[in-house]
């Protein structure tokens, strides 16, 4: 038994084929392309030293994780400021007294 198609069969079945739907396209979100240059927190701990001004620059830190790597230079810059004035502090700070050169004089 053969089976015999005839012409007008295949040009029917072309058509047909011609009008047919393209397959749905799934509607999922597209996923984000990679970013080397997006925020990614670095979740460091940061453990208190005992200086308000010091703890307070060290948290600015924090900031940084939110930003953009070329946003990371202000804040760095204002936290090494920050540092840099609190360190500045301690050397306005009065210590105690220095003996006096007469002091160890005397004591020989």
């Amino acid at each position: 038994m053969s089976e015999s198609v005839s012409e007008a069969e295949i040009a029917g079945s072309a058509e047909i084929a011609g009008r047919a739907e393209p397959p749905a396209e799934s509607h999922a979100p597209p996923e984000p392309a990679y970013d080397p240059a997006a925020p990614a927190p670095l979740n460091l701990p940061r453990t208190p030293t005992g200086d308000a001004e010091v703890d307070a620059q060290l948290a600015r830190l924090a900031d940084a994780d939110h930003l953009a790597t070329d946003g990371h230079v202000e804040v760095y810059e204002d936290v090494h400021r920050g540092l840099r004035d609190a360190l500045t502090a301690l050397d306005g700070r009065p210590g105690p007294p220095v003996p006096s050169p007469s002091y160890e004089q005397s004591r020989s």
